[in-house]
């Protein structure tokens, strides 16, 4: 399509002149398996440049690498054996207020706790591409400010134009049909849900399966047999856990004047700055 040749220019790899408009036999396959990437990416089109770039902050003692419509990572600068090196959130929706897009959310990280950490990262106007600010208002949750002169233009976060034009006739029925008191503002507000869903620009509550802050998903068991095979699956793990660290002469057993409440709610260092961005490293079968 147009919009998608027209942003060739973002694609995460070179293309030659001579691959467009008519691709050789030389450079086709990289030329569709580009075109087909970029047209897969969700939004304005004038964002997809940024695909396949990556763009970095360091706060504290922690590396935090920012990758459009990629992932969110952090990166621990120490000599520790053991520094942390995780995920923060995997690209997966945007967030949509007023019919504007306002932010990326980066889902579905490293463990933390009983949850996933996430990341929502806000687009906000600048001289250049940059990470400029990470933050982490609560446990887990981070948020992530990106300058970029790609959002300058007041209008290239409107919603409405990114739409191909059978989402952008739906949405003017939708219009019609509120101005015509034919549904009302909760439906109108339901049919542009919809609307954005199908665009690719919002995940369907059955694709988000979105954990309660504090709270866990529950495993579902068809049968007793599926939960004792879960059951003797879930051993099989710990006993190979604490295997890998009696090889390493780590200490697994929990020391017996150690309160639950002392592992639930540690003591605050006195580097508040570095707890503040650090998080709980949560399990490390998912590390970079």
């Amino acid at each position: 399509s147009r919009v998608c040749m027209a942003a060739l220019e973002g694609l995460p790899f070179p293309v030659s002149p001579r691959c467009s408009p008519a691709p050789s036999a030389v450079c086709a396959p990289a030329f569709h398996a580009g075109l087909s990437l970029l047209c897969s990416l969700p939004g304005p089109a004038h964002l997809f440049r940024l695909s396949g770039k990556c763009f970095s902050l360091v706060e504290s003692t922690y590396k935090y690498e920012f990758c459009p419509f990629h992932n969110v990572t952090q990166h621990e600068q120490t000599f520790r054996w053991n520094a942390y090196s995780g995920i923060l959130g995997i690209w997966h929706e945007w967030e949509i207020s007023n019919n504007t897009f306002r932010g990326m959310w980066m889902r579905d990280g490293d463990s933390c706790r009983s949850r996933s950490r996430q990341s929502k990262v806000e687009l906000t106007c600048g001289k250049s591409n940059r990470l400029a600010h990470v933050s982490e208002p609560s446990t887990c949750v981070y948020a992530l400010t990106f300058e970029t002169p790609l959002v300058c233009h007041p209008h290239s976060l409107l919603v409405y134009p990114a739409l191909p034009p059978s989402l952008q006739r739906r949405w003017d029925r939708a219009e019609q049909d509120l101005a015509d008191e034919l549904i009302t503002a909760q439906g109108y507000d339901k049919l542009l849900r919809a609307l954005f869903e199908d665009a690719g620009y919002l995940k369907t509550p059955q694709e988000s399966e979105s954990v309660p802050e504090g709270g866990a998903k529950v495993p579902a068991f068809q049968t007793l047999e599926d939960c004792s095979e879960a059951h003797r699956q879930m051993a099989k793990e710990l006993r190979r856990l604490k295997s890998v660290l009696t090889q390493h002469g780590i200490p697994h057993t929990r020391p017996a004047e150690t309160s639950s409440s002392e592992h639930m709610d540690p003591k605050t260092p006195t580097d508040g700055t570095a707890e503040q961005l650090r998080g709980d490293p949560g399990l490390r079968g998912n590390t970079l």
